[in-house]
């Protein structure tokens, strides 16, 4: 396989980090052996286009999808320093987000849409990890409303790994109106789809609480609990430059308790638009340690993406960093399998100026503890064993 050289110029510390990185079970204590030296290095990985997911699969492959003029995947079989070249998942079409790993099979599904939805859907899969995909004919659900869902363009979906719906594929969607537009606006609404036998058919969540929503991405929390965390996209709503959250308790069927999180802002504070944001949980079995990714600006352009890091699953988030100064928007993260080449590292696939293109970067928990706090909450004590 043919790869691009890697940009990372710290071999050294990248050894340092993966062998401090191989704990899979960890207790509440035993944070502090995932921190590490601090890591960070990005580099280029798409030069046109738009549309970024990033997702590990169960053997440690890294997946970069992108695209909005045809889907593409670009592989990394060494924990992201080097990358294949692109291979197509499909020749036309939209990227729709909610990538999937299955953790039961390892499968890998990829949603794409004909165009700007709503738009006919047509579901890819891979049976060898990213290295071929096929066609396949899916049945989606209407929701309680009768709407069907539209797939663009969310976050990566998830496997549930506990509780009753252990197994389900669960990924994060939206419903756009009859049509796209600002006038339909205040009737879209953010949701979810969820597929107890593979991804051969979908149901499809209640709404979230509120209008005027869609974008969204998921995690599953240590006691089951799903987390839900979305863009607005309807700037008439009250404080809609700060994201929107809300839990499940019965797999991501529905979703209470919904409120705006203010400790993060939705986009470019400029104006009330919003942005597509990337969110990832570190594979810890007693701590929720999430990973939110959006813009942090006061300006009226998309620009300055960054990280936040929260150490009580989306309570407070007490950290950021500044990933990249210059023109970037939508963001996905991932986080890596313990026991992988990928152990440790946090991947954030980003659009590093709209229409231009998408870098990756590659960092640990130590990198992002480096950075500002914001004032909402405390940071953890975390101390290199």
């Amino acid at each position: 396989m043919e790869k691009t050289p890697h940009l990372y110029s710290s071999v050294a510390c990248s050894l340092l980090l993966l062998s401090a990185l191989s704990a899979v079970s960890l207790a509440d204590d035993e944070l502090s052996s995932i921190v590490g030296a601090p890591v960070f290095g990005k580099q280029r990985l798409f030069d046109d286009q738009r549309y970024p997911n990033v997702v590990v699969t169960v053997k440690g492959t890294v997946l970069a999808v992108w695209g909005n003029a045809g889907v593409a995947v670009r592989r990394s079989e060494d924990g992201g320093q080097s990358w294949g070249r692109p291979i197509a998942v499909a020749r036309a079409g939209y990227h729709g987000g909610g990538t999937i790993v299955d953790a039961n099979t390892g499968d890998i599904l990829v949603f794409v849409e004909e165009r700007q939805p709503p738009a006919p859907l047509t579901l890819y899969r891979s049976k060898d990890d990213g290295r071929s995909w096929q066609a396949e004919a899916t049945v989606i659900a209407k929701d309680v409303n009768g709407n069907r869902p539209s797939m663009h363009m969310n976050e990566h979906g998830i496997t549930l790994m506990r509780g009753p719906h252990k197994g389900r594929l669960l990924r994060p969607t939206r419903y756009y109106g009859p049509k796209d537009g600002e006038e339909n606006w205040p009737r879209q609404y953010t949701n979810a789809i969820y597929s107890d036998d593979g991804g051969q058919s979908w149901k499809t969540s209640e709404p979230f609480p509120e209008k005027g929503t869609g974008e969204a991405a998921l995690v599953e929390l240590a006691d089951g609990r799903v987390y839900y965390n979305s863009r607005v996209h309807w700037p008439k709503r009250p404080r809609s430059g700060r994201r929107r959250e809300a839990w499940s308790v019965d797999g991501g069927v529905s979703w209470q308790n919904w409120k705006i999180v203010e400790a993060l802002p939705d986009g470019d504070q400029g104006r009330s638009y919003g942005c597509m944001g990337g969110l990832a949980r570190l594979p810890l079995d007693d701590r929720d340690v999430l990973i939110f990714s959006n813009l942090d600006t006061n300006a009226s352009h998309r620009e300055r993406v960054t990280v936040w890091a929260s150490f009580d699953g989306g309570k407070t988030w007490p950290v950021k960093r500044l990933v990249d100064e210059g023109r970037s928007g939508y963001s996905s993260l991932a986080v890596g399998r313990p026991g992988t080449l990928t152990a440790g590292w946090i991947y954030l696939h980003y659009e590093h100026d709209p229409f231009k293109g998408s870098h990756l970067a590659r960092f640990n928990l130590a990198w992002i503890l480096d950075g500002k706090p914001t004032g909402d909450g405390e940071m953890p004590d975390l101390k290199l064993k």
